[in-house]
């Protein structure tokens, strides 16, 4: 059974940092693409960055030059590292493992290395507010 396991958000300021993790079980990790996406308090689901199985990540405009997409292969986990951190960025954030739809962008939410991804299954989410 695919499990996908968030933790690490939390309350923090305006111009703070916090480290997201998402453990993962259930499937060959290093195998497979993986992204974040988040989800603010009335609005649709947002990507926000993804990492191919060779490390190669890709980010959206909303978070580059903040927030760092990594992975841990040895240990089956995914983390985003958030920093300088805006009131905007409140949302419940998701890990999701991708799913590749081929070479072209249409129906993808980001390519990395000439392949395109969409996510796919998410876990249950870890809640980041950012708040004075």
């Amino acid at each position: 059974e695919v499990q996908l396991v968030e933790s690490g958000g939390g309350l923090v300021q305006p111009g703070g940092s916090l480290r997201l993790s998402c453990a993962a079980s259930g499937f060959t990790f290093s195998t497979y693409a993986m992204s974040w996406v988040r989800q603010a308090p009335g609005k649709g689901l947002e990507w926000v960055s993804g990492i191919n199985r060779g490390g190669t990540t890709v980010y959206s405009d909303s978070v580059k030059g903040r927030f760092t997409i990594s992975r841990d292969n040895a240990k089956n986990t995914m983390y985003l590292q958030l920093n300088s951190l805006k009131t905007e960025d409140t949302a419940m954030y998701y890990c999701s493992r991708d799913l590749a739809v081929g070479r072209r962008p249409n129906g993808a939410a980001y390519c990395a290395d000439a392949w395109c991804y969409a996510t796919g299954q998410r876990g249950q989410g870890t809640q980041v507010t950012v708040s004075s």
